[in-house]
């Protein structure tokens, strides 16, 4: 378990509300497993002064808690010496100006001795291809050994050597001056346009070949269509390693919901408890969120006992919030995006295979691989298997259902 300091006193109005939905969580459960990835990498940095990839690659959809795991596995590397380097990709945003940036602040984080910084910059403006970060020019011809398999045309479009010697120089400075290393944290790999994935991969590809000398590991995270799209961006990408994430077992959500309630002397009776799993599963969000909506409808103080009623008077708030989102999934589709989303609410629930979905549509189920295909992108469904797709967002389908039938 991987928890944040605790909150505030009791007040007049109730005990402060522990849950955070949308937020990092103040206690991360059931992810000790996927925590233990990263603290295996950490471990060989600090103790081997080595390179520690390739890529490690969580994914899931929007919800499940990816993002707090990283946060927490940077608190961690942070304790342990490291400098971190955090960026989310944004299809707006150009990747090389984010992560030159990231990883100045790392360095300036970690009291980088003054001379070291200077050092350090002085490599970054002697490359190539100017960004406009901080005054660093990161940039860079492609190295003879930065792409395999027929990657080459896609390599050379890409600064590679730049961001090769960026993480390299970064790492190994901060390595000098008595710290464990540099660990890179990327969220929302997915949003990386092919060419910056190309980026990244090679340069970290290229300093394995270095890896004695290079104390760095870089972490990343992104919706279910990550893997493949990194492997798109360059096919030795299936090297990295990918670990998705699933919802949490009852023992963790239990755990979720009664830990920082216990925190502040406050219990769940264990029938809310099944109350809220009957509503939310193992879905972190929405645990958080109807944690959050029962406890703001009690407001208790320390010693109170949160029970069944409790639940459904907070029920109400939850989903407002929930109709909410599901509204704002549904304007992002298109027309036909749309038509597909109520084909597949209509199919059934759960997994729902190809030809369901295009029998509702009166098509060929190779029609619908378009729509399809962009609906995963958004993060609106994902495939569970040969030819079945699924909402990532329980209850999502009812609410189309509902909408539909008005």
């Amino acid at each position: 378990m991987s928890s944040l300091p605790g909150p505030g006193p009791t007040g007049a109005a109730g005990a402060a509300d522990p849950y955070s939905p949308g937020q990092v969580p103040r206690v991360l459960a059931g992810r000790e497993v996927e925590l233990g990835r990263v603290r295996d990498r950490l471990g060989r940095v600090a103790s081997f002064g080595e390179l520690a990839g390739p890529l490690l690659v969580f994914h899931a959809p929007r919800g499940l808690g990816k993002t707090s795991l990283l946060r927490a596995s940077e608190r961690e590397a942070e304790a342990l010496g490291f400098a971190s380097a955090w960026l989310a990709c944004s299809r707006e945003r150009p990747f090389l100006a984010e992560l030159a940036h990231s990883v100045d602040r790392a360095l300036e984080a970690v009291d980088l001795a003054p001379e070291q910084r200077r050092s350090w910059r002085d490599r970054m403006r002697g490359l190539s291809l100017e960004v406009g970060v901080l005054g660093v020019s990161v940039g860079g011809e492609v190295t003879g050994d930065a792409a395999d398999d027929g990657d080459h045309d896609v390599a050379a479009q890409a600064p590679i050597g730049a961001l090769q010697d960026l993480l390299g120089e970064a790492a190994r400075a901060v390595r000098a001056r008595g710290g464990a290393g540099l660990v890179v944290y990327i969220d929302e790999l997915h949003a990386a346009s092919a060419d910056d994935m190309s980026t990244l991969l090679n340069a970290v590809q290229n300093l394995d070949g270095a890896r004695a000398d290079t104390p760095l590991t870089v972490v990343t995270a992104g919706l279910p269509v990550t893997p493949e799209a990194i492997v798109r961006a360059a096919t030795f990408g299936e090297r990295s390693a990918f670990v998705p994430l699933d919802v949490l077992s009852p023992a963790d959500a239990r755990h979720l919901l009664a830990g920082p309630a216990a925190d502040l002397g406050v219990a769940w009776s264990s029938d809310a408890l099944d109350l809220v799993l009957e509503h939310c599963g193992g879905h972190p969000y929405l645990l958080q969120l109807l944690g959050s909506s029962t406890w703001t409808s009690r407001r208790p103080v320390g010693g109170d006992v949160l029970d069944i009623d409790d639940v459904s008077a907070g029920l109400p708030g939850a989903e407002q919030q929930l109709r909410a989102m599901y509204a704002a999934r549904w304007a992002v589709a298109t027309g036909l995006e749309q038509s597909f989303i109520v084909a597949m609410a209509a199919a059934g629930t759960g997994n729902i295979t190809r030809a369901a979905i295009a029998r509702e549509m009166g098509v060929d189920s190779r029609a619908i691989s378009v729509p399809r295909d962009r609906l995963i992108d958004k993060g609106i469904i994902e495939p569970v298997g040969h030819g079945l797709v699924r909402f990532t967002m329980p209850g999502f389908d009812r609410w189309v259902r509902d909408r539909d039938s008005q």
